[in-house]
């Protein structure tokens, strides 16, 4: 079942415009003066994340966003709470007008999935559509919005085939930029993982990080526990608070590093539903960051609309934090970007920042010795395995309690096929002419492979959401057998 080309979401085509455009720190424009850091003591930042997958579900089968199912759906489970997920997403630039409007300072980071931009679209949600441009585009709300880049279909990186990794990076760039303008994208600074599902596996944490840097992307979200220092030992108390910086190095020793918030404890909605972050915030003081005293940073993500304490609870609790800054001296709310920039400019430099690495790699390389090249590094993990069943190279995330990866084989071997298949077919081409990244053969077949790699195909278990897989699997390997056009 192949989409129109007018219906199709924008997600390839300026690969080598959109790159050069992120990379230019000449023709980027500031995401706010650097804050003056004199008198505050400590600062938090919170971020929500906003997802709805996209399923074959429609009454025809078309693909659609789950939450339009919900809409169609309402006796299915909990889909009646379609509309109070649809005022979730439109809310924020209501809030942050209020608090602006009160004299307040307001500030939130905005990580909304790329399946979620096209459902929007796709239900004809203008609504939706006008409030996320205002809260990109509107020149009075750039100082408190800061929206984060993210994997255009919620893809887990782990477990995602590495050359597939830049195409999610890109694609939800492209998304982005189309929505709201290339000024608005060279805005994105920081990036958030779905899942916070960190690679611990050297080369696909490498291709990560890689791809990051050469999208432009300056510093990313990270959770504590899915790091170490780089002698294995856990992230110090204060170090959770500061910027750290994490490196990556490939299997044959190549190494490349970026910025890292750190995101604390578990992954409960209510540590931003009920503003947690500033209550910590208000018992923390100055830190020395290269022999710099910096305000610490309480960093926090939940989703936007999922609980009913995102739903019910929020609202209240983010105009109360507000008031509650008024009331405390010396801590503020900034954005992750604003926070960076404003220890920068406070004397700080980036190679102050400790280096840190996904967690277990300490004991990879103890263990790989002077061993390089994958196939060491795949007996380095078989070897850590044998001695202890309970070492994984799947990278860690919020949790420990679920794998994307154990179970899953009807999913994940598909993915692989597809994806092989997909630049077993395109790779040359494009290398040899990349304006087939403009034509809907390859936007086709493209985002086939970017939908398969969606978490949720895996989150909710074997049934029907793994049926969903499958189909979109045997949809895009039907395309790839298609003749190109022309």
């Amino acid at each position: 079942m192949t989409i129109s080309p007018q219906s199709l979401p924008p997600i390839a085509g300026r690969e080598a415009e959109l790159q050069a455009l992120m990379r230019s720190s000449s023709s980027r424009p500031d995401v706010a003066a650097p804050r003056d850091l004199v008198g505050i003591r400590s600062a938090f930042a919170c971020a929500l994340h906003m997802h709805q997958p996209t399923i074959p579900a429609g009454s025809a089968g078309e693909l659609i966003s789950h939450l339009q199912y919900m809409v169609e759906h309402p006796h299915e489970g909990d889909n009646h709470n379609a509309e109070p997920f649809a005022q979730c997403y439109l809310r924020m630039a209501q809030l942050m007008r209020q608090l602006i409007d009160q004299g307040r300072g307001p500030r939130i980071m905005l990580d909304v999935s790329g399946n979620l931009l096209w459902g929007v679209e796709q239900m004809g949600r203008r609504d939706i559509a006008a409030a996320w441009r205002e809260l990109a585009c509107d020149t009075a709300l750039q100082r408190h919005v800061e929206w984060l880049g993210t994997f255009w279909s919620h893809a887990v990186a782990p477990s995602t085939p590495i050359p597939d990794l830049r195409l999610q990076i890109q694609a939800w760039q492209h998304h982005f930029a189309a929505l709201f303008g290339d000024e608005a994208l060279q805005r994105v600074r920081g990036f958030s993982l779905p899942e916070m599902h960190l690679p611990n596996h050297p080369d696909t944490l490498f291709a990560l990080v890689s791809a990051l840097c050469a999208c432009g992307y300056q510093w990313l979200l990270v959770q504590e526990h899915s790091v170490e220092n780089l002698d294995g030992s856990p992230l110090g108390h204060a170090q959770r608070y500061l910027p750290n910086r994490l490196v990556a190095r490939s299997s044959d020793g190549e190494t490349v590093s970026i910025t890292a918030l750190i995101k604390t404890q578990g992954s409960d909605t209510k540590l931003v539903g009920q503003m947690q972050p500033l209550s910590e915030a208000l018992g923390l003081d100055r830190l020395a960051l290269g022999g710099v005293p910096v305000p610490p940073l309480v960093s926090q993500i939940a989703d936007g609309e999922n609980g009913g304490v995102m739903m019910n609870e929020f609202p209240a609790a983010f105009i109360g934090a507000y008031q509650r800054l008024a009331e405390h001296g010396g801590t503020v709310a900034l954005n992750g970007s604003e926070y960076l920039a404003a220890i920068t400019a406070a004397g700080v430099p980036a190679s102050a920042h400790p280096p840190i690495q996904a967690i277990g790699q300490h004991r990879l390389w103890q263990q790989l010795g002077s061993r390089s090249g994958s196939a060491m590094v795949a007996a380095a993990v078989a070897e850590l395995q044998a001695i202890d069943p309970g070492f994984s190279a799947d990278g860690a995330s919020w949790t420990n309690n679920l794998s994307w990866v154990q179970g899953y084989a009807n999913v994940l071997e598909p993915m692989q096929e597809l994806s092989a298949r997909f630049h077993q077919r395109f790779d040359d081409a494009v290398a040899r002419d990349p304006r087939l990244t403009l034509t809907p053969d390859y936007q086709q077949a493209l985002l086939h492979l970017l939908l398969l790699e969606t978490s949720c195909f895996r989150y909710w278990g074997q049934g029907a959401w793994t049926e969903y897989a499958r189909e979109i699997h045997r949809r895009g390997m039907q395309l790839l057998e298609q003749p190109l056009a022309g």
